[in-house]
C-alpha cells in the first residue's frame, strides 16, 4: 500500500481498522481467492446422519432434559433490508404506465411472471389490508388499482417497505392480527430457546433500525408473553465497522471517493462472528430472520431444533469427557485408537495416513487439537432445487479432508470434475446451527481463531460511475466456522421456508388460514 497520509491513518484509527489489516486485503485482491476443492458430495451415511423416530425422540428428550439446568441462547441474523424482497415491485413502477397499456399487454410482452402472480393474489399477501387502507378514493381500472397498490406499499411518503428492515415486515396474516418475523422467531424462542420462564435472543441489526425493532417489541411483546408463558431477555447487536473491507480500483489500488477517502464496504454476514463470539451460552441455536414457520409447521419446526440440540449434547459430553482425558490421563495406544474412531465417526475429523507413524506425544498432540474446537451441528434439508451452499468433504490446502458447507460460488464450475460433484449433491444448506462453544472445563473459545481467512469472495460493483472490486468476509456459516467440528444431519423440508422475494409469502407454508 502507497505512503498513508495523517488524514489516512486517522480515518483508519477511527473505524478500528489496522494498516495490516487493510494490506492484508489489498494482497487478497492481488492474489485472489483460490476455488474450493471439492472431494465429493456429502450424503447421508457419509458426512449426512440421519435418525429414525425413535431415535429422534431419544434425542428430544436428552435435550429436553439438559435444558433445565444449561444456558440456552437463540442467534438470529437480521440487519437485512427488504429492498432485493420487492426488486421486482420496484422494476414494475419503473416501467409500467396504466395509461398506455394494459397489465395483460405489459405482461406479454415483458414475460414478468413474478409481478403478475402478485398482481393475482393480492388479497393473500398479508399487508393487503394495510395496503388497502392508505388507498383513498375509485380507481378506474385494475391496470391502475395495481398499480397504485405497489406504489403504496413502496414509495418512501407511503409504507416505504422496500427500506424496511425484511424482520419488520408484515408475514403472517392471523385474521385479528399479523404478524412479523421478529415476532414468529419469539414464539418459537419460547419452545426451544427457554431456561425456565425465560426465553434468550440475540438480534443482529442495522444500527438505524434499532429504534424500530425495540419499538415492535414493546408493541407485541406483552401479548407473545401471555399466549407463550415465557419473559424475554432479548439483546441486539450491530456489524462492528472494524469488520468492513477496502474497496480497490481495477488495479487493485485503494479506491478513494471523492473526499479522497478510503471506500469500506460491509464484509457481508460473514462478519458476524464477532457478534457471535461475543455471546455466551451453553447451546445457541442460529436461525435467519426470513426463515419463520406458521402454527401447523411449528411443532415440526420445534422438535427437529431439538434433535439438533440433542445430537450436539450428546456429541459433546463424550468430546469432553476425552478432552478431559487427553488433558489429565497417561493414555496408552488402545485408548488413542478409541479417540481417533470418535472424532472420525462422530465428528467427522479425518487424519491422513502418517498418523500412525507419529510417536505416542506426537498422536496425543494432534487428537487435542481436533478434539478442541468449537462444535456446529448443522440440519440440512433434501435438494429440492432452491439456490444456496450445500455440505461437501473439501481438501484442504494442507491436504486434509474436511466437511463444510460450500456456496456455489467457491466452487470452480467450469472444471467439468468439480460439476459431476455439485451433481451428486443431494442436500443444501437452510442455515439451521446448533452450536457448542466452549470447552470441557466451561471455558468460552475465541471463535476469531477458527476462521479460514482465506475463503471469501470478490465481486465488482460500481461507485459514482466508477468501477471497482470488493471483498466479501468468508461466510458465517461456511469459512467463518471452516475449522470447527462439524456434524450434518438430516432435517425436514418444512424447517427451510425463506422469504427471498414477496411472493414467498403466497406459498401455502406461509398462509396461517
Amino acid at each position: 500500500m502507497s505512503q498513508l497520509s495523517e488524514s489516512d491513518i486517522q480515518f483508519l484509527e477511527q473505524r478500528g481498522i489496522s494498516k495490516t489489516r487493510v494490506q492484508n486485503q489489498i494482497n487478497t485482491f492481488k492474489e485472489g481467492i483460490p476455488f474450493v476443492r471439492l472431494e465429493k458430495a456429502a450424503v447421508v451415511g457419509d458426512g449426512i446422519s440421519k435418525f429414525s423416530n425413535n431415535e429422534e425422540e431419544t434425542l428430544i428428550a436428552q435435550f429436553d432434559k439438559a435444558a433445565k439446568t444449561i444456558s440456552l441462547l437463540k442467534f438470529v441474523p437480521a440487519s437485512g433490508a427488504a429492498s432485493r424482497m420487492f426488486k421486482a415491485l420496484f422494476n414494475f413502477l419503473d416501467c409500467y404506465d396504466a395509461s398506455r397499456e394494459s397489465l395483460k399487454v405489459y405482461f406479454e410482452r415483458t414475460g414478468d411472471t413474478a409481478v403478475e402472480e402478485f398482481s393475482e393474489k393480492l388479497k393473500e399477501l398479508p399487508f393487503y389490508k394495510t395496503v388497502q387502507s392508505r388507498i383513498t378514493g375509485k380507481t378506474t381500472s385494475i391496470n391502475e388499482a395495481v398499480f397504485l397498490f405497489v406504489k403504496k406499499l413502496l414509495s418512501d411518503e407511503a409504507l416505504n417497505y422496500g427500506f424496511y428492515p425484511k424482520g419488520l415486515l408484515p408475514f403472517h396474516d392471523y385474521g385479528d392480527h399479523v404478524e412479523t418475523p421478529f415476532e414468529e422467531h419469539l414464539k418459537e424462542g419460547a419452545k426451544y430457546a427457554k431456561t425456565g420462564d425465560v426465553a434468550k435472543l440475540h438480534f443482529t441489526i442495522s444500527e438505524q433500525h434499532e429504534a424500530l425493532f425495540r419499538k415492535e417489541f414493546a408493541l407485541v411483546g406483552e401479548r407473545v408473553s401471555k399466549s407463550t408463558k415465557t419473559s424475554f431477555d432479548i439483546g441486539y447487536s450491530f456489524q462492528k465497522p472494524s469488520t468492513d473491507t477496502i474497496a480497490v480500483d481495477m488495479e487493485n489500488k485503494p479506491f478513494r471517493n471523492s473526499d479522497g477517502s478510503f471506500l469500506f464496504r460491509p464484509g457481508g454476514h460473514g462478519a458476524l462472528i464477532e457478534n457471535l463470539n461475543e455471546q455466551d451460552a451453553d447451546v445457541i441455536f442460529i436461525k435467519n430472520i426470513d426463515n419463520v414457520v406458521v402454527p401447523k409447521n411449528a411443532d415440526g419446526a420445534t422438535a427437529s431444533k431439538k434433535v439438533l440440540a440433542g445430537v450436539l449434547l450428546q456429541v459433546q459430553q463424550k468430546a469432553f469427557s476425552y478432552a478431559e482425558l487427553l488433558d489429565t490421563a497417561d493414555l496408552g495406544v488402545e485408548q488413542l485408537d478409541e479417540i481417533k474412531q470418535f472424532l472420525e465417526e462422530k465428528l467427522n475429523v479425518r487424519f491422513t495416513d502418517r498418523f500412525s507413524n507419529h510417536g505416542l506425544k506426537e498422536q496425543i498432540d494432534l487428537l487435542k487439537d481436533k478434539i478442541d474446537r468449537p462444535l456446529r451441528v448443522c440440519g440440512m434439508v433434501k435438494n429440492e432445487g432452491e439456490p444456496g451452499g450445500g455440505p461437501f468433504w473439501i481438501k484442504g490446502r494442507s491436504g486434509h479432508a474436511s466437511l463444510q458447507i460450500v456456496e456455489s460460488a467457491q466452487i470452480d464450475v467450469s472444471d467439468e470434475g468439480q460439476r459431476s460433484i455439485v451433481g451428486d449433491a443431494t442436500h443444501f444448506n437452510p442455515v439451521d446451527l446448533v452450536c457448542g462453544v466452549k470447552n470441557y472445563k466451561g471455558e468460552k473459545y475465541d471463535l476469531l481463531n477458527y476462521i479460514d481467512h482465506e475463503q471469501g469472495f470478490i465481486t465488482e460493483k460500481t461507485k459514482e460511475g466508477r468501477k471497482l472490486k470488493a471483498l466479501e468476509l468468508p461466510g458465517l456459516w461456511n469459512g467463518a466456522m471452516a475449522f470447527w467440528n462439524t456434524v450434518f444431519v438430516e432435517v425436514p423440508l418444512l424447517t427451510f421456508n425463506p422469504v427471498k422475494t414477496v411472493n414467498d409469502l403466497l406459498k401455502p407454508s406461509h398462509q396461517v388460514q
